[in-house]
């Protein structure tokens, strides 16, 4: 079994978000811990999801937002094509999530990851054999 790691972007933001110190604290151990393994994941979807709402919703310069997705890189990046775009389409009729949310669990299982770690999808469920972890949750 894979110790991967797919790391939603929800998840990257609240490691930069003083205003939720205790989901600040646990994302920051969570990713760094996986990233120090090599057993982080990300997708360019992630990437560019982070960077928007580094600068929109948490304020951050573009220079500080820039550098931040020079650091979150380090990880796998998963790099999707035509192909995933149809199989995530299929995930989202079959399952009812939504697009972005099925190109993320696309791009989790193409990665080979064992775990997906998001706020925004049902935790404990497992589309398409990738396990939904809620990190926050008690």
């Amino acid at each position: 079994m894979s110790d991967l790691a797919f790391f939603d972007t929800n998840v990257l933001v609240y490691a930069d978000d003083a205003a939720t110190p205790v989901k600040r604290e646990k994302a920051i151990t969570l990713f760094r811990d996986h990233l120090r393994c090599g057993t982080a994941v990300l997708s360019l979807q992630v990437l560019q999801e982070y960077f928007s709402a580094a600068t929109r919703k948490l304020k951050l310069g573009p220079e500080m937002a820039q550098r931040k997705v020079e650091i979150l890189a380090r990880a796998r990046v998963v790099r999707l094509d035509v192909t995933d775009v149809i199989a995530a389409i299929e995930l989202h009729r079959l399952t009812q999530v939504s697009f972005w949310d099925a190109l993320i669990v696309h791009a989790a299982r193409l990665a080979g990851a064992a775990v997906l770690y998001s706020e925004d999808l049902q935790a404990g469920s497992a589309p398409s054999g990738v396990r939904v972890v809620n990190p926050f949750s008690k």
